[in-house]
């Protein structure tokens, strides 16, 4: 039987734990708080993540990272972009030798501008064919409730990813497709998170729907010009982990990153903002290693930066809107 140790006992990772077990994988998730934990493990609930959602008995809990990792095929990685160079470090001595690990996190890492498949093959001493992503419009909620969901497996090798895919694919609920494009899977889930804080202001001020278009399809074109800056597939980006993901990010008022950007927009402090906010929005974090990354190739992303203007330097979101406003016009084009 595969088994998969799932690391991050948050809304998204016992939601994919969750999926795991229900199509047949040995599933065991790692979480670091023994309340969470004893929840999950002994009363088939995650209380403050997933209240109201039954979990599959046969999905087990535990705080022994060791103990989670033994004869894994899948290490699956769901804690917050940030905090995985460090844990992951003290993880590796103890995953298989042959496991695949799986990243479920939509950041750019601070201070190194690297995507998570990046910082996984760095500290694990892995190929890419050992490191694969998974990204699309998951709103980890709606799939706990067993609502309809696709999303997309992706691995430099193809059988690596199809290996994955069957052991999440659980007809007729959740649909899980492959691609060998992580760079363009990884961007389109990192980036669309920033986009989401900046569709978030615009609705906290009152904005209408065309500025939520605007910003949508604007931001769109950002991540597919980074992305071809740095060699992703273009067509990735048409797909559910690039414009799926960003249209159920963007528009849904279970996304962490558009209720973050709706608070600063109504006029909350970022201090306020982070108090009421329960979970990761990784975009308050990323927006800057995302920007950092841009200029290093030199691509243009008014939209991330007026992002971090308004989230890190004290930029008021009517400013950032003048700013985006009253940018010399220029021709429509494909990634323009």
């Amino acid at each position: 039987m595969t088994k998969a140790a799932v690391f991050g006992t948050g809304s998204w990772g016992t939601t994919f734990a969750m999926i795991l077990a229900e199509a047949g994988t040995q599933t065991v998730l790692w979480g670091r708080r023994a309340e969470i934990v004893e929840a999950i493990d002994a009363r088939h609930e995650n209380p403050d993540y997933l209240p109201g959602i039954k979990l599959p008995p046969a999905l087990r809990a535990t705080t022994d990272a060791e103990h989670a990792l033994r004869d894994a095929d899948f290490v699956v990685l769901a804690i917050p972009s940030q905090s995985l160079r460090g844990n992951l470090a003290a993880w590796v001595p103890h995953i298989p030798r042959r496991a695949v690990l799986v990243s479920l996190m939509k950041g750019i890492e601070l201070g190194s501008a690297k995507r998570m498949s990046e910082v996984i093959r760095e500290v694990a001493g892995v190929g890419e064919d050992r490191v694969a992503v998974i990204s699309g419009p998951n709103l980890a909620r709606e799939i706990a409730e067993r609502q309809p969901a696709a999303t997309v497996v992706a691995c430099a090798d193809q059988s690596v990813a199809e290996r994955l895919q069957a052991a999440c694919h659980l007809p007729p609920w959740f649909r899980p497709y492959t691609n060998t494009d992580v760079v363009g899977v990884e961007l389109g889930g990192a980036v669309k998170n920033v986009i989401a804080l900046a569709v978030g202001v615009s609705a906290g001020m009152g904005l209408g729907d065309n500025v939520r278009a605007m910003l949508m399809t604007r931001g769109l074109a950002e991540i597919s010009r980074l992305g071809a800056a740095l060699g992703a597939d273009p067509h990735t980006f048409a797909g559910l982990a690039g414009m799926g993901d960003l249209v159920a990010t963007c528009a849904s008022p279970l996304s962490r990153n558009r209720t973050f950007g709706e608070n600063l927009g109504r006029g909350m402090t970022l201090a306020e903002v982070v108090a009421a906010t329960k979970q990761t929005a990784e975009g308050v974090k990323s927006c800057e290693a995302v920007l950092e990354l841009a200029r290093k190739h030199d691509v243009e992303m008014p939209i991330t930066e007026v992002v971090v203007g308004v989230v890190h330097d004290g930029m008021t979101p009517s400013e950032a809107g003048v700013l985006l406003m009253s940018r010399t016009p220029k021709p429509e084009r494909y990634g323009v």
